[in-house]
């Protein structure tokens, strides 16, 4: 089965107050210079949140663009 790709950028990062040190990343698709062209036609919108510690969030700038691929675990190219 082939793999899945597609852009997605950050969009929102919340943190969860408190004294905790954690945040929600939040990315939805990239259609910035033509990504996500091919992908947009057969499912245009999407959301990945994410729930994060630490410095884990710095990894996720707001605005940074990132490409998603799925790839399915029990796949022949994952054994």
């Amino acid at each position: 089965m082939p793999n899945v790709t597609a852009k997605f950028k950050v969009t929102r990062i919340t943190p969860w107050g408190y004294g905790s040190e954690t945040s929600e990343v939040e990315l939805t698709p990239d259609y910035a210079e033509g990504k996500n062209k091919d992908w947009a036609d057969k499912t245009p919108s999407g959301v990945i949140r994410m729930t994060v510690r630490g410095e884990v969030v710095e990894r996720f700038p707001l605005g940074q663009s990132f490409e998603i691929i799925f790839h399915p675990e029990d796949s022949p190219a994952s054994l």
